[in-house]
């Protein structure tokens, strides 16, 4: 029996080896050809980069010269970390509320919430955008509010079902001790939610950095760019692209985010481990 299984074991490990090099390989692609030329990324994608095709860093400094990158990695890290730091605060709070409150009121913010994650971001996008307008909400301040509206779906679900699992005792511990509500929030429930807290981040940080569409619709172009948005202006007259440049700022575009996925993983493990303790 414990042949059999260790038999398995090494099919899976082969299998899902494969399918993690599967999912690698286009990231790797990207890398590769950012260090072409631009001709010998269409003629010969696969291929290591030799002499003559090799270029050093100049995908990298002519994109971002073209795209103003820094620019745009300023507005898209604006963007991200406050309607991240918005979303956290505040659908942790409501989870909170929903969890501890049993009112009519409450279980209707709570199927309101889920509701909003099923309502595909095409359907409302033209009235979305129309809105935004009117409000003036045009600008990296203004688009924290709609991340906020769009996040607090999934937020306010997986928050909802860790308050649920924490102890009422604890809160009513500190309630005895003087504590006000939001001192036992911030004091007490709030540091109990740091595991979700952080995979709620990773979640809500890789879809506002990736995001292109809604910053198009909502944002005033012209004055500030996300990295996706700049990115897309490397595309030329008459279809032209500039390959190498833009395989460069794509490198770029994905290094931050796969840095913070890696500095949070462990927390995400640990708070894992934690509830598999507590359980």
């Amino acid at each position: 029996m414990g042949v059999r299984k260790a038999k398995h074991g090494w099919i899976y490990t082969i299998f899902f080896s494969l399918l993690s090099i599967a999912w690698v390989f286009p990231i790797i692609l990207v890398l590769i050809n950012s260090f072409k030329k631009k001709v010998y990324i269409s003629r010969k994608p696969f291929t290591i980069p030799t002499d003559k095709m090799f270029v050093k860093w100049d995908n990298y400094v002519n994109g971002m010269e073209k795209i103003h990158f820094f620019d745009a990695f300023k507005n898209s890290l604006f963007i991200t970390v406050l309607s991240v730091a918005a979303i956290i605060l505040c659908t942790s709070m409501c989870a909170w509320y929903i969890s501890r409150v049993k009112s009519k009121f409450s279980s209707g913010m709570y199927y309101l919430c889920l509701f909003s994650m099923i309502v595909p971001f095409q359907m409302v996008m033209f009235t979305l955008s129309k809105l935004a307008n009117m409000l003036h909400l045009s600008s990296p301040v203004g688009i924290i509010l709609v991340y906020l509206g769009f996040g607090a779906g999934l937020a306010v679900f997986m928050f909802c079902g860790f308050v649920r699992s924490i102890p009422l005792e604890i809160e009513e511990a500190a309630m005895i001790d003087g504590c006000t509500p939001i001192q036992t929030f911030f004091q007490i429930v709030f540091p109990i939610l740091k595991p979700t807290c952080i995979t709620v981040a990773i979640l809500q940080a890789m879809w506002i950095w990736n995001d292109y569409l809604l910053p198009y619709l909502v944002l005033d172009i012209k004055r500030w760019k996300t990295i996706p948005i700049a990115i897309q202006y490397l595309k030329g007259g008459y279809g032209s692209v500039d390959m190498g440049a833009m395989m460069a700022m794509l490198v770029l575009a994905i290094i931050p985010i796969i840095v913070f996925y890696m500095a949070c993983q462990k927390h995400i493990i640990e708070g894992v481990v934690a509830g598999a303790v507590k359980g």
